[in-house]
């Protein structure tokens, strides 16, 4: 940067040094995991982890998510990051998709605040990623507090491990086909999802 600036002429002194090379995590939220957890979460969590699930979206990108964002049997996603739109069917050969019901529960709620957000607080304002930390980070502590005590040892470990972020990696593991989990996560590279997203193995037949 200093050298865009014209604050410097040398030379980089980071040329011809070996970068360090960040390991990918392969942690995978099995449902046995997710059910423990999903089970032990408040209401605005279990809406947001449904939501990063089956849109497989960046957690900022889905407390985002407005009503208004519904058009034309879609949920429109502008991803923050990379400000690509994005269109979610929300039906395919006029059969209702998982994330579909999901959005229709909770505008359907008899005691859902004014909000336009899908998710959103007891008093309608704005779920933000603290409020998202705290409370799963309860649920998580909640689910593994009780696996333990059903001597669920292996579980608990496994629960303590999960991170939200691991949703949208869940996400892009449990779609079979490459392409589809590229478009959905809005990868331009099917190797950016393969390398980093896809964490269960490739399923292959034996020899005989």
């Amino acid at each position: 940067m200093a050298r865009e600036w014209g604050f410097t002429k040398r030379e980089n002194p980071c040329r011809g040094v070996r970068k360090n090379k960040e390991a990918p995590s392969d942690f995978y939220a099995d449902k046995e995991v997710w059910a423990a957890v999903h089970g032990a979460a408040c209401e605005e969590l279990q809406d947001a982890m449904d939501l990063n699930y089956l849109t497989g979206q960046r957690p900022s990108d889905v407390l985002k998510m407005r009503d208004t964002d519904i058009k034309d049997g879609a949920l429109q996603v502008r991803q923050g990051k990379i400000n690509k739109l994005l269109r979610i069917m929300l039906d395919h050969n006029d059969v209702r998709s998982e994330l579909a019901n999901v959005i229709d529960r909770i505008q359907a709620r008899l005691h859902r605040p004014r909000t336009l957000f899908l998710v959103a607080l007891p008093n309608g304002q704005q779920v933000k990623k603290w409020h998202l930390r705290l409370r799963f980070d309860a649920a998580r502590s909640t689910a593994a507090e009780t696996a333990m005590k059903a001597s669920l040892d292996t579980l608990a470990e496994h629960i303590k491990l999960f991170q939200f972020r691991d949703i949208r990696a869940k996400s892009a593991s449990e779609i079979t086909d490459m392409t589809a989990a590229s478009s959905l996560l809005g990868h331009t590279e099917k190797e950016i999802t393969e390398k980093v997203y896809r964490r269960i193995g490739q399923a292959v037949r034996p020899t005989r």
